[in-house]
């Protein structure tokens, strides 16, 4: 039987993350809207924001970047047939076959898969992710593996470099610590 996370409330949720020295503060809410979710994220120390549209079962389908813009810097979209695409419809095949989005930036992008998978204590899932730089507007394919540690624990490794990341989530499948990253407030 697969992990189930607690349902988010219908009026919405907000997550809020500091970096783990307290330098630096995210606010992330989440709201379903037109039968899908929407979480918009607002980071401090970067000075972006982000929104991420995301189906009922979170398969990632469109992903924006502002920065100190009123348009945004970086958009992508999924078509939930495996192509990625830009806002001006270019396709982008370097994307293809990538699940999720990643933006280091945040603890909230590795909270889509542990949702979405949502593996038993003891399995595991590799992926690829679009890994996405918030300075250079850079996207690169990297493949991550999501290990279901125990109850509320998860490890994420990125295969190709061997960095890897141990966190709690919470009730609803969102990082709650990650160490020497962010911490929840």
């Amino acid at each position: 039987m697969a992990t189930a996370h607690t349902a988010f409330p219908a009026d919405g949720y907000t997550a809020r993350w500091d970096t783990w020295d307290a330098t630096a503060h995210e606010t992330t809410t989440l709201r379903w809207e037109n039968e899908a979710w929407t979480a918009i994220g607002e980071v401090g120390r970067e000075a972006v924001s982000y929104v991420v549209r995301l189906s009922p079962t979170w398969d990632v389908r469109q992903f924006l970047l502002f920065r100190n813009a009123d348009q945004p810097d970086l958009w992508l979209g999924h078509d939930g047939s495996g192509r990625w695409g830009e806002v001006n419809g270019a396709h982008r095949p370097d994307l293809d076959g990538c699940v999720d989005v990643d933006l280091a930036i945040t603890p909230f992008t590795t909270s889509i898969p542990i949702r979405r998978l949502r593996l038993d204590p003891g399995d595991s899932a590799s992926l690829t992710v679009a890994l996405i730089d918030a300075e250079t507007l850079g996207v690169v394919p990297v493949t991550r593996r999501y290990e279901h540690l125990s109850p509320g624990r998860y490890r994420r490794t990125d295969v190709g470099s061997g960095d890897e990341s141990v966190f709690d989530v919470d009730e609803y499948g969102l990082v709650h610590d990650q160490p020497g990253r962010f911490r929840r407030r």
